[in-house]
């Protein structure tokens, strides 16, 4: 018999990766990221409308749960590029499928996305 507590434990994948990324800038970022490493200011311009600090929060964010990686130069000034890790590429074949799902919903030809040329029913998570 299992404990309610045990219960209130338990988390739905699907909501673990929703409450993970359930915001438009995080998903925003991935994107960019999809694309290569990019600095600070490549990814606030690419992002019109997010805040430094936002941008920032976000980050923070991607890199605690191991999606991005940081890397700082020691330079003047300092030089940082952000990228993703193996485990942030897991996203992209879901993120593709939403590309392509939500290109024909919007009945509308492909914009300019990073996602276009990826085929998610060529690439399995595993």
């Amino acid at each position: 018999m299992h404990n309610v507590n045990d219960c209130l434990e338990f988390k739905c994948p699907i909501q673990f990766v929703v409450d993970l990324l359930g915001n438009k800038w995080s998903i925003l970022v991935l994107r960019e990221l999809f694309t290569g490493k990019r600095r600070t200011h490549e990814l606030l311009a690419a992002l019109p409308g997010i805040s430094t600090k936002t941008l920032m929060i976000r980050l923070r964010e991607l890199e605690e749960y191991g999606l991005i990686d940081r890397q700082v130069f020691a330079e003047v000034p300092p030089h940082v590029e952000y990228s993703l890790t193996e485990k942030g590429q897991q996203i992209q074949p879901v993120m593709a499928a939403l590309y392509q799902v939500g290109t024909q919903w919007l009945d509308q030809s492909s914009c300019h996305c990073p996602l276009e040329q990826f085929n998610p029913s060529e690439s399995l998570v595993s």
